[in-house]
C-alpha cells in the first residue's frame, strides 16, 4: 500500500494523484477510485472529489490479472543486443504485449523466445520500457534484466532519450518547424482515443518539414513526452492528421498502406557502460514506394 499525505496539491482526487505518480495512468487511477482501491482519510470517494492539504491519501494497487504470456517463434528484426538490452525494429502490424484483445502473436511473445527479459512490468509487458502502436513500425529498446529496465526508464523520465519518428501527414505545413504544446488525456467523446484535454497530462512534440507535395507533408518528429498516440493526436490537432491513421484520420486518405508513422531514430545511454548509443533504421518498403510515388504524381 501506497500512502501520500498532500502537502500544497489541491483539485480533483484522480488528477492530484497522478500528478504526484505519473507512472500510472490517469485511467487506471480513476478505476481504483470507483473500486474503492483509493482511500482518502480511509474513505472512499469519487474521482471529483476535492483534495486538500492534509488530506492523506491511501493506495492500494490491486493485484495485476495473468496473462499466459507464451513464448513464440516469430522472426524479430534485432538491430543492436547485449546482455542488458534489445533495439528491435518493430513492423507495422504487430502489437507490442498481450492485452485482452490480443493474446499472443505480439512482439513480446517473440522476445521472450528469444531471450530472458526484466521482470519489473510484471506477467504484462516483460522488458518493455517504452512502447509505440501496433500500426506505427520502428525501433524500441527492450531491457534484459531489472538493472537495465530501470537505468533505461529514468532516461525517459528525464527526457535525455533520443525519440525520432517520419511521418506523412495530410496537407502541406506552411511552417518550416514547429512545437505542439497541448495536454493529452482520454477522450471525452471516445474511450478508445486519447484528445487534448485541458486537464490532460503534459504533451510536447517538436516537429521539422522535410518536403511538401501538392496535398501532403513528409515530418519529422521529436518526441519531448512520450503520451499515448502523442504524434497522431497533436497532427490531427494542427490540422495534419497522419496519413492512414486508423483513430485520427479523415475518410478520405491512402487505404491500404497502413499507418504512416515510422519511429526512425532512437538513442539513449547504455545501462551498465554509459556509452551514448544511436540507431537508425529506414522507412518500410511500402512507405518508401509511396513516397516514391508522391515524387513523381503529386509533387509541389
Amino acid at each position: 500500500m501506497t500512502e501520500l499525505v498532500i502537502q500544497n496539491e489541491t483539485g480533483r482526487l484522480d488528477k492530484v494523484v497522478s500528478q504526484l505518480m505519473p507512472e500510472i495512468s490517469r485511467s487506471k487511477l480513476q478505476h481504483w477510485i470507483k473500486s474503492g482501491d483509493v482511500l482518502v482519510n480511509g474513505k472512499m470517494e469519487k474521482s471529483k472529489y476535492d483534495v486538500q492539504p492534509g488530506d492523506k491519501i491511501s493506495l492500494i494497487e490491486p493485484d495485476p490479472v495473468a496473462l499466459d504470456l507464451v513464448p513464440q517463434d516469430i522472426p524479430l528484426d534485432i538491430v543492436y543486443e547485449d546482455d542488458d538490452v534489445i533495439v528491435v525494429n518493430k513492423p507495422q502490424g504487430m502489437v507490442v504485449h498481450p492485452s485482452p484483445g490480443h493474446p499472443d502473436g505480439t512482439l513480446v511473445n517473440a522476445l521472450l523466445f528469444h531471450s530472458p527479459l526484466s521482470t519489473i512490468n510484471g506477467a504484462f509487458r516483460p522488458g518493455i520500457v517504452h512502447r509505440i502502436d501496433k500500426d506505427t513500425s520502428g525501433l524500441l529498446m527492450v531491457a534484459k534484466n531489472d538493472k537495465a529496465h530501470q537505468s533505461l526508464a529514468a532516461q525517459l523520465k528525464a527526457k535525455t532519450n533520443v525519440r525520432e519518428y517520419i511521418a506523412l501527414v495530410h496537407q502541406p505545413i506552411k511552417e518550416e518547424s514547429g512545437i505542439i504544446k497541448a495536454p493529452l488525456g482520454r477522450s471525452p467523446r471516445d474511450r478508445m482515443k486519447q484528445a487534448v484535454v485541458e486537464d490532460g497530462r503534459p504533451a510536447v512534440t517538436h516537429f521539422k518539414v522535410e518536403k511538401n507535395y501538392e496535398n501532403y507533408s513528409l515530418i519529422k518528429c521529436q518526441l519531448e513526452t512520450g503520451r499515448t498516440h502523442q504524434i497522431r493526436v497533436h497532427m490531427q490537432y494542427i490540422g495534419h492528421p497522419v496519413v492512414g491513421d486508423p483513430l485520427y484520420g479523415p475518410r478520405k486518405t491512402i487505404k491500404g498502406r497502413g499507418q504512416f508513422l515510422h519511429a526512425a531514430k532512437l538513442g539513449f545511454k547504455h545501462p551498465t557502460t554509459g556509452e551514448e548509443l544511436i540507431f537508425e533504421v529506414p522507412i518500410p518498403p511500402i512507405f518508401k514506394s509511396t513516397l516514391d510515388y508522391l515524387d513523381k504524381t503529386n509533387s509541389i
